[in-house]
């Protein structure tokens, strides 16, 4: 990864000052993240860079590492990509910009990691100021714009197993929401799945779609795969699919949460509540 992020970054260079004498070390990249890291840690979001290497307010570490002006040089000519073939690859990938660093940095994670039981999947928004076409506003979110990624994490241990950006709507998008179909072909593979449904789903029975009394529950079922309902909010309810559980118990507080059980458990069939 940092052989072909230094390979571009002296491309771009070579390229801009149109002469072939500047370069670069991949141990001087190294040192120039660490000077990235570094500020992150030390909450620079705000603060102008050249402080950094102020007299006053800087940190020794910063102009021990490499001067101001070099890391502003390497950081003008950071690149990810060449610029002589990007047109090309961006008519067939819209993330050809960074894709093949994005992409040896997931298999680095896959191959680096064995998880534990428990993945779960689910929608990251990492803030940007970078213009390109498949920016996503995101109201609920603290930062309101910026590249959306679906991210595979371990449960456990909150480390990235895979992830991938969303580039735009194609015909892959239903491949990220929970769904009968989906459930079925993981458990024919030996693997469990629970997850929310969207109640648009043809699949869903005509049931799901209406309205109960507050904090009420329903319990469906489809061969191994288990459908509960419950109505959170007046006007709102959520469905969650699961072949990992066969019966649901609900709290005896206000709001009658819901407490699912393992199939490990118990083989109670389930029953409408």
């Amino acid at each position: 990864m940092l052989k072909h992020i230094r390979a571009c970054t002296v491309a771009e260079a070579h390229r801009v000052r149109e002469e072939s004498s500047w370069d670069m070390t991949v141990d001087e990249l190294k040192a120039f993240i660490s000077l990235i890291y570094i500020r992150g840690a030390q909450g620079g979001k705000g603060l102008d860079l050249a402080s950094f290497w102020s007299a006053d307010w800087g940190c020794a570490f910063f102009k021990d590492t490499m001067s101001r002006n070099r890391f502003q040089e390497i950081l003008r000519f950071l690149r990810f990509d060449k610029k002589e073939t990007r047109r090309t690859r961006l008519q067939e990938n819209k993330f050809s910009l960074v894709s093949e660093v994005w992409e040896r940095f997931v298999q680095n994670c896959i191959t680096c990691y064995k998880p534990g039981a428990d993945i779960t999947v689910d929608e990251q928004l990492f803030p940007t100021k970078a213009r390109c076409s498949f920016i996503q506003y995101i109201a609920s979110k603290p930062d309101k714009f910026g590249i959306k990624f679906w991210l595979a994490a371990d449960v456990d241990t909150k480390y990235m197993l895979n992830a991938a950006p969303y580039l735009g709507k194609d015909e892959t998008l239903d491949n990220f929401f929970t769904s009968l179909e989906l459930a079925k072909a993981l458990k024919a593979q030996k693997t469990s799945l629970v997850g929310t449904v969207n109640k648009s789903r043809r699949e869903l029975p005509p049931s799901v779609k209406e309205q109960r009394a507050l904090h009420t529950t329903e319990v469906l079922k489809c061969d191994s795969a288990t459908l509960t309902v419950y109505q959170c909010k007046p006007r709102k309810n959520v469905s969650i699919l699961s072949t990992d559980h066969t019966t649901v118990n609900i709290t005896s507080g206000r709001k009658a949460k819901l407490l699912h059980t393992r199939l490990l458990h118990t083989t109670t069939e389930p029953r409408l509540e």
